[in-house]
């Protein structure tokens, strides 16, 4: 695959109870979702558990008093290693990490996070996207089948969507489902989405997905 020398990725940092980040996380453009606890930014942020922070400079993250376990998302160069904490009472570990094939340097684009949640049963007929992204499930379970195979996800695990390669979702059939993902998409779709839908016989049908936006914010690269 040619790349611009971009990659997107996934990390997922724990933090002790009030344990404060030794040194900032370096600028770039980066979303930190809380999935368990709280944490505060040097910016003056707080996000409880279920919101997000995006940023594109350098951040320092303390826990709350029950810890926290986020969520990070990183655009940054192809050769940009991940910064992984270990320091006493921060672990942290790369779940995903991606190339891409954008953004175009010389276009304007969006870096939104979002979820989507599943009634138990639920589907999302075959679809692609108007950019690539990382999901990571929350709750439940998911079947996703692409490219001729499929793959069933657990909470925790993550997976990343090129966005033109076409997608079709089942959900667990015994309990709610939920994932929470950020891609990189054209500015133009800011406020909009970016699903569509391979058949035409679909696009009338009651969709069963609910979705949640946390970012929908212009990046910088």
């Amino acid at each position: 695959m040619s790349t611009t020398g971009y990659q997107l990725r996934q990390i997922v940092d724990h933090l002790d109870p009030n344990t404060a980040l030794t040194t900032p996380l370096p600028a770039l453009s980066r979303v930190l979702y809380c999935h368990r606890g709280a944490f505060d930014t040097d910016d003056g942020a707080h996000c409880d558990e279920d919101s997000a922070w995006f940023g594109c400079g350098a951040v320092l993250v303390t826990a709350g008093p029950e810890g926290a376990v986020i969520w990070r998302w990183e655009l940054a160069a192809e050769d940009d290693p991940p910064i992984l904490p270990e320091h006493p009472g921060i672990t942290s570990k790369l779940n995903v990490a991606a190339a891409l094939d954008g953004p175009d340097s010389s276009a304007d684009w969006i870096l939104r996070c979002d979820s989507v949640k599943f009634p138990i049963g639920g589907q999302a007929f075959p679809h692609v996207h108007q950019g690539p992204g990382i999901r990571v499930l929350r709750e439940g379970q998911i079947r996703i089948d692409t490219a001729g195979t499929a793959h069933h996800y657990l909470p925790g695990q993550a997976w990343f969507e090129p966005g033109p390669e076409p997608v079709f979702a089942q959900a667990s059939e015994l309990e709610c489902s939920r994932f929470v993902r950020v891609m990189i998409l054209p500015s133009e779709l800011k406020g909009k989405s970016s699903i569509q839908y391979v058949n035409a016989e679909d696009l009338e049908k009651p969709k069963s997905q609910r979705y949640h936006v946390y970012v929908d914010e212009p990046i910088e690269h």
